[in-house]
């Protein structure tokens, strides 16, 4: 019954939809329901019909609206809803998600959208191939259909550089000709032709023509040689004016670091203007010492003008965060005898010096807490006039449990954190002098936090960081701090702690105080261009501890040697971090991440720090079970364990997330996903040995599977999942897949198996 009564609805909606749509349509119109092609392969043509039919379509015009089993839904959910008067009101919004105007066959020209289809196959090389066009109607929907007869395409037989009057392209060595776009054996696309022309002005904007363009770059095609072959030749138009044959050398460069916006126009005179390593600087209030513009500006008078440097210095300026608005500009000098020469300006505009900002953040924690934090942070964007960033950050929040075996154990924290960053690199006794893309940045952070385990304990936590952030590239970052220091000491530990550790000893290892004296390297990397299909990122550090208070204390066993009379932690942590998405033309994602981690304690350590241990479960990683119900290893957690332990973890760890992410309607998105891993200690003391790492570790590997929605409200994205245990380490090793066990319509089945997940932004 229930199977026909879903049936019924669905036959009805669709009914409603398809009969719905029509009577709103104006007389004589029709909705243009898709574009059909038609291909037909010559001889030699080896490309295959499904691309090039792929590839066509998508050239056609006008995009269709969205159908579901025939059925425009979408257009009957514009009419449905409605006009609104209010452009911002709800009916507008629901209008808008749900629904999208008609696309109407009047918008459809078969004759011009075949021309332009064949123009298509021309650009790729495709010669002498031709399209039709014809619509066909039925019912009050119109299809486009088109015919393409597609010949062979043409390769690329030769290219040839010519030498021009102006000798222009004679600054292009053969090494430079060499890493053309455009080689022999290629097939022909006029794209890459287009290409090659960028490629060149780059190159010669780069040698110091300045007032050189794309346009004055021609190729000829030759496609009479025969053989489906076609000869390119490169040369430079007879038109290029006078000035864009000629380099042009940097004569003077003036800075204006408190230019405004605001009428009427500013002094831009030379008035004020001072001499500083080459460079002219009218600063008359003194805002900024002059040494901040000489490391941030990469090129001198003298030197050829260079795009490269051009572009490199604007994006300096840009990342010091000390100004609001940055643009330069470039003059022919014209009051000396000397030709071809430019004045550079930099025109400075300082965002605000001094800004307080308040924050208000709710939030839930993968270990079933649901939070609030309140901020106050204080910034100050040019402390010592040279773009140095401090800002000082006041907090304070509540985690109150929702989890039954932690209820009245709630979080309460309060704190403070200082840090100055500025804009270049901080080496006692070194100087380093350079010009990449991005500043580096040195940063010293300090932090204090106060925090309350209701029932159990308190804990201070003092930490300082002095840090290098530097970039290689724009998709290639390292952060090397060669002082990380933690020191935290517990206080206040209540008798019921107490007298759970009579039971469980292995629980007054959170209540230990303990310091870190570590040493912190991270690089990271990802796919430069955001439209690639393949996406790939990786972030891999190093984290060592201990390692020199070690060798002059001569540490050799567990918590034997103190630094101001408390323990030191002595380890070395390896983590990676590897994601690859591929995204496919249907709006349809397929994610992949990779975890690995390794931690090694060792002399005054049997174990990783808990701030420090990799842990598994919930939202972000194992999304079929909760955080504190799995691992490590084969060992399952007891509600004391859950209670009393600040985090439940390990000190090695592999996971690995994969997941099909894909499109709904509007907004909304859903998610199919499968998580696999765990964690494991070294040592047996918490755990004992089903917690150890072994030898065959894979057989502890717990699988978790599952679907998700993702609501992308565009400043945040909200994300539902919903997780389901495959396989649990803890069982006995011949029972540990589940799949027999799934129950759906138990009632308790569902409760300790279902694990509903709510987060905010993606996994991974």
């Amino acid at each position: 019954m229930g199977k026909r009564y879903i049936l019924y609805c669905v036959t009805v909606l669709l009914f409603t939809t398809g009969c719905g749509v029509s009577k709103y349509l104006p007389t004589g119109e029709k909705i243009y329901r898709r574009a059909r092609v038609k291909v037909i392969r010559e001889p030699g043509v080896t490309t295959k019909i499904n691309t090039l039919r792929s590839d066509l379509k998508t050239a056609t015009r006008p995009v269709p609206n969205k159908f579901i089993l025939g059925k425009p839904y979408k257009v009957w959910w514009w009419y449905k809803i409605g006009p609104s008067k209010n452009p911002k009101g709800i009916r507008a919004w629901l209008r808008g998600q749900l629904g999208e105007p008609p696309v109407f066959a009047s918008r459809v020209n078969p004759k011009s959208n075949a021309e332009d289809l064949q123009a298509y196959l021309e650009n790729l090389g495709y010669f002498k191939s031709t399209v039709t066009g014809d619509t066909i109607n039925k019912s009050y929907f119109t299809t486009a259909v088109y015919t393409a007869y597609v010949f062979q395409q043409y390769k690329i037989k030769s290219v040839t550089w010519l030498s021009d009057s102006a000798s222009v392209l004679d600054v292009m060595t053969d090494k430079d000709k060499a890493k053309s776009i455009l080689k022999p054996g290629r097939a022909y696309k006029l794209a890459d032709i287009e290409a090659e022309r960028e490629r060149i002005d780059i190159h010669l904007k780069a040698k110091g023509y300045y007032f050189f363009n794309p346009n004055y770059v021609l190729a000829y095609v030759d496609s009479t040689v025969g053989n489906h072959q076609a000869d390119i030749f490169l040369n430079i138009s007879n038109k290029m004016p006078e000035k864009a044959k000629h380099p042009y050398t940097i004569d003077r460069i003036t800075v204006f670091p408190n230019y405004s916006l605001m009428y009427p126009p500013p002094d831009t005179s030379k008035v004020g203007t001072f001499m500083f390593d080459s460079l002219n600087i009218r600063d008359t209030v003194h805002n900024f010492r002059p040494e901040l513009f000489a490391r941030t500006i990469t090129y001198r008078p003298g030197m050829l003008y260079n795009s490269v440097d051009q572009n490199t210095t604007l994006n300096r300026f840009i990342n010091l965060g000390a100004f609001k608005f940055v643009k330069n500009r470039y003059d022919v000098v014209t009051d000396t005898l000397q030709q071809y020469n430019l004045n550079a300006f930099y025109y400075l505009t300082p965002a605000k010096k001094k800004v307080i900002q308040a924050e208000l953040d709710g939030f839930s924690t993968d270990n079933k807490y649901l939070g609030t934090q309140v901020s106050v942070n204080w910034k100050n964007r040019n402390v010592f006039k040279g773009a140095e960033q401090l800002n000082v950050k006041v907090y304070a929040g509540e985690e109150i449990s929702i989890s039954d075996s932690l209820r009245n154990n709630n979080n309460y924290r309060i704190g403070t954190e200082i840090s100055l960053t500025f804009p270049r690199y901080v080496i006692p006794f070194l100087h380093i002098r350079e010009s990449n893309l991005f500043p580096p940045q040195t940063q010293f952070l300090a932090g204090y936090e106060y925090f309350i385990e209701q029932s159990l304990y308190t804990k201070n936590d003092f930490r300082y960081q002095y840090q290098f952030d530097w970039k290689e590239a724009s998709n290639k970052r390292h952060m090397f701090a060669p002082v990380a220091l933690s020191y935290i000491n517990a206080a206040n530990v209540t008798d019921s702690f107490y007298r759970a550790a009579q039971l469980d000893p292995s629980i007054l290892f959170n209540v230990y105080s303990e310091a870190i004296l570590g040493s912190v390297y991270t690089y990271t990397y990802n796919t430069l261009n955001p439209l690639n299909k393949d996406q790939w990122y990786f972030a891999g550090g190093i984290d060592i501890s201990g390692n020199w208070a070690g060798l002059l204390t001569g540490a050799k066993d567990a918590r034997s040697k103190n630094i101001l009379g408390t323990p030191f932690d002595q380890y070395a942590k390896f983590d990676a971090d590897l994601r690859y998405k591929r995204i496919f033309k249907s709006k349809t994602e397929w994610a992949n991440r990779l975890l690995l981690g390794i931690g090694a304690p060792y002399n005054n350590s049997v174990f990783l720090p808990f701030s420090k241990e990799y842990v598994i479960g919930g939202a972000n990683s194992m999304r079929g079970f909760p955080v504190r119900t799995l691992g490590p290893g084969s060992y399952l957690p007891t509600l004391n364990d859950i209670r009393y332990f600040q985090v439940i973890g390990g000190d090695y760890e592999f996971l690995f997330n994969s997941e099909l992410r894909f499109a709904v309607f509007g907004k909304l998105k859903g998610a199919l996903f499968t998580d696999v891993g765990n964690v494991w200690t070294k040592d047996t003391v918490v755990f004992g040995r089903e917690g150890q790492l072994k030898a065959d570790w894979y057989k502890e590997l717990a699988v978790s599977s599952g679907f998700g929605l993702r609501y992308d409200a565009t400043v945040i994205l909200i994300r539902l999942d919903l997780g389901i245990p495959l396989r649990k380490p803890y069982l006995p090793e011949d029972q540990r897949w589940v799949f027999n066990q799934i129950a759906l319509g138990d009632g308790s089945w569902r409760r300790d198996n279902l694990i509903l997940n709510l987060a905010i932004g993606y996994p991974f």
